[in-house]
């Protein structure tokens, strides 16, 4: 396959051979990658690290279930968007494996289009998600750029704290807060306090780790004043 067409990876956990052998001909013939392997525990063992990619998985293995493997997954902080199939599940288990993050649910026989649909969905997310994790690492290394007071002015910053506020906390005239508040805005590469504060945030709109840390900071809020 020519790598410029090459239109995401699909990890395909299936415990019968004739499914891994009709899948990975079909999906492979449509210009995605394919990995097969017989067992959850296989595929925990032997994945090569590969993005975008999402999982085709079996509910019902032997050895380990598919939503034993959407657990472990989740535990280990492995984001990779996952499709259920299967011959046969009970309705709880489609529940369980929808709230917890799956992309879709298919039971077999299930033709090759809706197959792709919920294949390109699903590498969509993955490539969402890659870009936010990128976004948060730059993010993260425009703010170790800081100094430690600048990094401490910066927590309060996206608090939403304004510069007499800031002063009260630390005993710095307002003036020196005005100033430590540019040098951040600057080093963080940010035209106001509104891009500040949404660089900050995650995808569900929560404050980054690295400006909830409690380094440098005093144990009391600042009095609540005017800027």
């Amino acid at each position: 396959m020519n790598f410029d067409d090459f239109k995401g990876h699909i990890y395909l956990i299936d415990d019968d051979p004739s499914i891994r052998r009709s899948l990975a001909f079909s999906l492979s013939s449509v210009r995605y990658s394919i990995q097969t392997f017989d067992s959850p525990s296989a595929f925990l063992r032997d994945a090569l690290p590969i993005t975008p990619a999402v999982i085709l998985l079996d509910i019902r293995m032997p050895e380990m279930t598919g939503l034993s493997l959407q657990n472990e997954m989740i535990a280990r902080g492995r984001q990779t968007p996952i499709i259920f199939i299967s011959g046969e599940s009970q309705p709880t288990e489609i529940i369980e494996a929808m709230k917890k993050g799956a992309v879709d649910f298919l039971i077999k026989p299930f033709g090759l289009e809706p197959l792709m649909t919920a294949i390109d969905l699903a590498l969509q997310k993955d490539k969402q998600q890659q870009s936010i994790k990128v976004m948060a690492l730059n993010v993260r290394e425009r703010f170790m750029r800081l100094t430690e007071k600048e990094r401490e002015i910066c927590r309060w910053m996206v608090k939403g704290y304004g510069n007499k506020e800031i002063a009260n906390m630390n005993g710095s005239a307002p003036a020196t807060v005005k100033l430590h508040r540019s040098r951040v805005l600057e080093k963080m590469n940010c035209a106001s306090l509104s891009e500040l504060m949404a660089l900050a945030q995650d995808a569900d709109r929560k404050i980054l780790d690295i400006f909830t840390a409690s380094e440098g900071e005093s144990p009391h809020e600042p009095q609540r004043g005017t800027e």
